[in-house]
């Protein structure tokens, strides 16, 4: 069950087409000017989870950011092979881009729920538009780094699995030591994608999340008409 159905409000953004972080976190700031949010927790998982941090960062002088949930994320675009070459991810085919994607859905035979997880991805991979795709390579793989300490004072929580993903255990302890007084979720398995993979525990570390908001103005309930 999902934390909407728990009687939270919850809003999945879907972005346009950005090339830059910059460009992305206005883009994200007028959506949150237009719906009236003065204050949202934000989860992100993998590029989310890097444009969750730059945006709380970017915003740290008038904050809009109340708290985190980080899961498979990183801090430095530098630690993915294409960084040399995010600028040319314009021109180059979807055919192309999507390999580049596709090599990273690698699938342990034996789990039907990460199998139907990747399965589902791959759906979504390809319905994007070759602008769509290519921007969102671009922003993850060109030049660029989250500024920690302009934000570790805010509530995280980062969700990691104890399986193989697309990212590096030594990408996986920079984020640790990044964020000191996180709280650390780990799920013992769950792929790239353990929000539908593990859908109800990532659920559950969610609402464990939010629960120190409970009954303040910062509470995620529909009652309070807070994301």
């Amino acid at each position: 069950m999902g934390l909407a159905a728990k009687g939270y409000r919850v809003i999945a953004a879907e972005p346009p087409v950005y090339w830059n972080v910059k460009e992305w976190c206005e883009g994200f700031k007028k959506l949150l000017d237009y719906m009236e949010l003065d204050r949202v927790h934000l989860f992100g998982a993998s590029l989310g989870g890097f444009l969750a941090q730059k945006f709380a960062e970017v915003n740290s002088h008038c904050p809009r950011v109340q708290s985190m949930v980080l899961c498979n994320t990183f801090t430095d675009t530098s630690v993915f092979s294409y960084n040399d070459s995010a600028a040319v991810f314009w021109i180059l085919p979807s055919l192309v881009l999507k390999k580049m994607v596709m090599g990273n859905f690698a699938a342990q035979k034996a789990d039907p729920e990460i199998v139907d997880a990747i399965d589902f991805m791959v759906e979504r991979l390809e319905s994007l538009t070759q602008p769509e795709l290519a921007s969102r390579l671009t922003m993850n793989c060109v030049s660029c780094y989250v500024q920690p300490q302009k934000i570790s004072h805010l509530p995280i929580t980062i969700i990691d699995v104890f399986d193989e993903y697309a990212l590096s255990n030594v990408v996986r302890e920079e984020t640790y030591k990044c964020y000191p007084n996180a709280k650390l979720a780990h799920l013992k398995s769950g792929g790239n994608f353990p929000y539908l993979s593990r859908s109800p525990e990532v659920n559950l570390h969610l609402q464990i999340h939010l629960r120190q908001f409970n009954d303040t103005e910062y509470d995620a309930a529909e009652k309070y008409g807070k994301v």
